[in-house]
């Protein structure tokens, strides 16, 4: 996996979406600062989540992912942490409850602060200026000064990163994901009677077991769970400063995450992106589009899992409402043909992206939710197991998709607009995302 790589080999590729830092000192000055700060992640656990993924390729578990789209400085709270990771407890336990399956749960957060654009540059009234590439990089606000690549923001991010991470550990093993207070994980704008429900017949097992008398590990698994953190691997120097060498093995690990992604604008076989995530440990995704090709699959699962160990890579399809069938059974040819094994995952999001009529980008609800069907059951016609589902979604109680049971209307999009980037779902539209694929799997 590693011939002819190092850390920085990604350096003579083609970098794709990556910001012009002007001042090249100050870049060298804080990745030099970067390479000696402790890691976030640490390389037993993100060997951990790849068995887990493993168990995912052989259909004997469920990959759920989500989180922001683009993290904000400005949004950062220990609520918004608390309500995003409790909407993806529900999520999972609705999951886990009608599958039978345990459910490998994996957040888009404690790095998600850099996003790809369409275009390098926007203009408004006449005055061009770089896109807002997310706050590990510029600012959102358009000026000059906010908008110039400060590395700066690379320092701050590892501390915002730290700073989630040390709070989800704590919810993930310190009594909140008790499986005990089940009920107590519904949110109070987002009120779900089937969650109630499923809830409540939860409290029951779990209260059945107790009384027979279960053993330590059982009620120690029933009081902790496993969370690990995910993000698109886009911004390579940050990636770099925080890669290590596995002591006990001499792997490098990627301890900014858990696991990265390689988006569909950075995913050239030759490409930067790719060069840096072939040599790194960690389980990787690939995010695939109605541009992918078969050759470019074939020549990407030969590059970043070519000794094919399962969880190693999760292909994460997003085609768009209507279209998957045009583009994902050719893919699950070409896997079979070449005897690969992967996690299927749908992104049933970006695919799905509109301009409302209001002037807001937004997501029709049942669009996201006619792709995730469309890739069950184009998974199931294929004999392939439909391994899991890529959200952007937030537990906070916004208005940015259209749809779902409390009806978000074009008109209403601006009562709680919050995102920095692109529109997500909110806990009650996420929920409703979890019993579509609990039903969908059960038939």
């Amino acid at each position: 996996m590693t011939v002819n790589w190092s850390a920085d080999s990604w350096k003579n590729h083609t970098a794709l979406q990556m910001p012009d830092y002007e001042d090249k000192a100050a870049l060298d000055r804080v990745t030099a600062k970067l390479a000696s700060y402790p890691p976030l992640v640490f390389a037993g656990e993100a060997r951990a989540l790849k068995a887990r993924l493993g168990d995912v390729a052989r259909g004997e578990a469920f990959l759920m992912q989500g989180g922001d789209c683009a993290e904000s400085f400005a949004e950062f709270s220990g609520d918004m942490i608390r309500d995003t990771f409790k909407v993806m407890l529900q999520m999972a336990v609705t999951l886990t409850f009608a599958t039978r399956k345990p459910v490998v749960k994996v957040g888009r957060m404690a790095g998600q602060f850099a996003k790809p654009r369409s275009a390098p540059t926007e203009t408004k009234d006449g005055v061009e200026l770089p896109s807002y590439r997310g706050d590990i990089i510029n600012e959102l606000d358009f000026t000059p000064e906010a908008r110039r690549p400060n590395p700066d923001k690379m320092l701050e991010a590892y501390l915002h990163a730290a700073a989630t991470l040390n709070l989800l550990r704590a919810f993930a093993t310190g009594g909140y994901a008790d499986l005990e207070r089940v009920t107590d994980w519904n949110l109070d704008f987002a009120k779900d009677e089937r969650y109630a429900q499923t809830a409540q017949r939860v409290s029951q097992a779990v209260a059945f077991m107790k009384a027979c008398g279960v053993d330590a590990d059982t009620a120690q698994e029933i009081a902790t769970t496993e969370y690990y953190t995910s993000h698109e691997a886009l911004l390579l120097p940050y990636e770099q400063a925080l890669a290590r060498v596995d002591s006990t093995t001499g792997d490098t690990v990627a301890c900014s995450a858990h696991m990265l992604w390689i988006g569909d604008r950075t995913r050239q076989p030759d490409g930067a992106h790719v060069e840096f995530c072939r040599g790194v440990v960690n389980p990787i995704g690939v995010k695939c589009g109605p541009s992918m090709t078969v050759e470019d699959l074939k020549q990407l699962m030969g590059i970043l899992n070519p000794e094919n160990e399962p969880g190693r890579l999760t292909l994460i399809n997003r085609f768009g409402a209507g279209k998957v069938g045009d583009h994902l059974p050719k893919l699950i040819e070409t896997v079979k043909a070449e005897g690969a094994n992967v996690v299927w995952c749908c992104d049933p999001m970006h695919g799905n992206t509109v301009k409302a009529e209001s002037g807001y980008k937004t997501r029709p609800f049942e669009r996201i939710l006619q792709e995730t069907r469309e890739f069950i059951d184009t998974c199931q016609e294929q004999d392939v197991y439909p391994g899991g589902v890529h959200l952007e979604m937030t537990g906070k109680d916004v208005t940015e998709c259209t749809g779902g049971m409390r009806e978000v209307t074009d008109a209403g999009l601006s009562s709680r607009y919050h995102t920095a980037c692109d529109p997500r779902l909110n806990a009650s539209q996420s929920l409703e995302v979890a019993f579509l694929i609990a039903e969908e799997m059960e038939r």
